[in-house]
């Protein structure tokens, strides 16, 4: 099976780049099949990393940014790949 972790953060306004680059500097103990970055206006950077594992396996996330640097907290979500597209 095919999960997919979605890892989103806004940034405090004006510190995007600063979050996208903390997002892209972060590794994880163990390396997904895939890893996508991704950013939006308002300041907002959207991480997922797709993996080989049951959905509720436990799996590496990103952690939390420092909170000066974002505005909230981190949006987590999880999803499985469904056959046939």
């Amino acid at each position: 099976m095919t999960v997919a972790l979605m890892w989103e953060a806004r940034a405090v306004e004006g510190r995007g780049e600063e979050l996208l680059a903390w997002a892209r500097e972060q590794r994880l103990p163990e390396e997904p099949l895939r890893r996508e970055t991704f950013r939006a206006p308002q300041d907002r950077v959207l991480v997922i990393t797709w993996w080989d594992a049951d959905y509720d396996a436990v799996l590496p996330e990103l952690p939390e940014p420092d909170g000066e640097l974002v505005n909230r907290a981190v949006h987590r979500w999880r999803f499985e790949a469904v056959a046939g597209g």
